[in-house]
């Protein structure tokens, strides 16, 4: 059995996404916690609106807002600001 333990990243390498739509109350809770987050730990944040990217409504429409660390899919729904500072490594 390998010991081997996963590097952590720095935060300050990580881009948090948040998938969601204009006037989603859940998006809005959403953003500010990933603004928080984001901003205390040095990560980059970026936001797509689902309703101008057609694949992506595709994947995630009953989802939103999606929230997505480096390109994969972290939480839906609702936002844990622990949970998501600990994919971050903090």
């Amino acid at each position: 059995m390998s010991l081997l333990r996963r590097a952590k990243k720095n935060p300050a390498e990580t881009t948090v996404t948040l998938i969601g739509k204009p006037g989603c109350h859940l998006c809005e809770d959403a953003r500010a916690v990933i603004l928080k987050v984001t901003a205390d730990l040095g990560a980059s944040f970026e936001e797509k609106d689902i309703l101008q990217d057609p694949a992506l409504y595709a994947e995630y429409a009953e989802q939103i807002p999606v929230t997505l660390v480096d390109g994969r899919q972290h939480d839906f729904w609702r936002v844990d600001e622990g949970r998501l500072r600990k994919a971050l490594g903090a």
